[in-house]
């Protein structure tokens, strides 16, 4: 049976829910309709996340994406409603949907939206990239 778009999105529980880590997913193909003049708008969708119970089952985030395809939005609007959606839907320690759109009468649009759990706090980062810094340094 083929695939159709759907607004349901799915989850599954996380396997390591004791543990901070960060899932990282790149999403180049969301398209939707400029509620202005009916234009497709292109954009690379990024999003970010620290799950804490769940995680979003990637299948139905896919069907998700794809619904927005007919659908006009203007680009503030529809990062917010999907980042919205995902956060009620997984409830995560914290949440980030970068929405990079393709250029249109020569302006790029980007729209960054962030959710943090209430009283999370990330635990500070660690660097074991030192070689990465000194190659900067050198000229």
């Amino acid at each position: 049976m083929p695939s159709s778009p759907s607004k349901k999105l799915e989850t599954f529980p996380n396997p390591k829910p004791e543990r901070d880590f960060h899932i990282h997913m790149e999403i180049p193909e969301f398209t939707c309709l400029c509620p202005k003049t009916g234009q497709p708008d292109f954009a690379t969708l990024t999003l970010d996340y620290i799950p804490d119970k769940t995680c979003v089952e990637l299948k139905s985030l896919k069907l998700y994406i794809w619904s927005f395809r007919n659908e006009g939005h203007f680009h503030e609007d529809v990062a917010n409603r999907i980042l919205d959606d995902l956060v009620k839907l997984t409830k995560p320690r914290f949440m980030r949907l970068t929405a990079k759109f393709y250029v249109r009468g020569g302006i790029f649009t980007n729209v960054v939206a962030e959710h943090r759990k209430k009283g999370w706090k990330p635990a500070p980062r660690v660097d074991l990239s030192p070689f990465e810094s000194q190659s900067n340094t050198r000229g």
